[in-house]
């Protein structure tokens, strides 16, 4: 891995704030970045808002009662531009629930008969929803690479975050996926998780939590996996109005602000990644989605394009909520960017 000099972000005191604010082209500015798109390797697909759960933190605003689902035309137009962009590796399949859509199967079938890799963004609990019975061997005949979010070792913490009872079924899940393989040395099946901070606080390390996540999982309910993400939570949606009602939003903002790490903004996932609504809209990332923060350029649906290489020139919508991957070790949908390792950083 490329070894990158520590960046003492602390000493940049207030030289791009006004007024409190902080303005994230500027401080690009400032520090001479230019984040212009790489080759595309990702694209991340919302399949719909439909979830069993309705997270303290979800940035989709995701819940039962949410109606918005991906058609199967969109599904097929998709599907077309996979076929014409071989340079995608890995197809990032999120909701919601993705696994609720009636079309996420064939979904999962069609990109892997491309060759290319499957991400499920599975919160764990939806494996025993009705008519789900079937779904953890279904991702395991496929080889879907399964992440899931599990905000704490600890079940307080867990159903503070999700709801009551989130805890013991997704340990139970987690166990079943066990059994089939998923997390296990030996295997193919990946299986991952992700932690969210459960209030206003930047992620710990990322190696060091991964270690006492895998000591305490295996020592308390036998369970393995392969690795843990951590990922800072975004000042949008749920959580924000959680910051608001709290009174926290401030501070919350000059945390992000105040850790901007130069290291962790070269690296910002949106340089080789695309984001797909549910409905067919073209984003730079998943937060740019639930903002409906438009592509830049007039590239606005999936039928606006003949292939995904016509967004590689598309210079990359940023806002203020862009502080969120850029802070600390950085954060993005595969989690940290940068690792601090005796002083220096190193890219993931």
């Amino acid at each position: 891995m490329k070894t990158l000099k520590r960046i003492n972000t602390l000493e940049r005191k207030n030289d791009f704030s006004q007024n409190g604010k902080c303005h994230f082209e500027a401080v690009l500015d400032i520090h001479q970045l230019s984040l212009k798109r790489r080759q595309l390797k990702t694209l991340q697909v919302n399949m719909g808002k439909l979830c069993n759960q309705a997270c303290l933190h979800c940035h989709v605003d995701a819940g039962p009662k949410r109606t918005e689902i991906m058609e199967k035309k969109t599904v097929d137009r998709l599907i077309e531009l996979l076929w014409k962009s071989p340079e995608i590796e890995t197809v990032d399949l999120t909701g919601g629930a993705p696994e609720l859509n009636p079309h996420f199967r064939y979904f999962v079938e069609q990109i892997r008969a491309l060759d290319m890799d499957v991400i499920d963004r599975c919160n764990l609990t939806v494996l025993f929803e009705p008519g789900q019975e079937d779904t953890a061997k279904f991702l395991r005949d496929n080889q879907v690479q399964v992440v899931s979010s599990l905000p704490c070792y600890c079940q307080e913490n867990v159903d503070q975050q999700r709801g009551n009872g989130v805890f013991k079924t997704s340990i139970k899940a987690l166990q079943l996926l066990n059994d089939l393989g998923f997390g296990k040395a030996g295997t193919d099946l990946t299986l991952d998780l992700v932690y969210n901070p459960v209030g206003a606080n930047l992620p710990p390390s990322q190696a060091s939590l991964e270690a006492d996540y895998k000591e305490q999982l295996f020592t308390d309910f036998g369970i393995e996996f392969n690795q843990l993400y951590t990922i800072t939570n975004m000042p949008i949606k749920r959580f924000r109005y959680m910051l608001e009602r709290n009174q926290e939003l401030d501070s919350y903002t000059k945390l992000l602000t105040d850790n901007f790490n130069q290291s962790a903004a070269e690296e910002v996932m949106c340089r080789d990644l695309v984001s797909i609504g549910w409905d067919g809209q073209i984003y730079d990332c998943d937060f740019n989605q639930m903002l409906e923060l438009p592509m830049k350029n007039n590239l606005k649906t999936i039928w606006d394009i003949d292939d995904l290489e016509d967004v590689h020139q598309t210079p990359i919508t940023f806002e203020d909520h862009c502080f969120g991957c850029t802070a600390g070790e950085g954060s993005s949908c595969s989690g940290v960017l940068v690792e601090s390792v005796n002083g220096n950083e190193t890219i993931n």
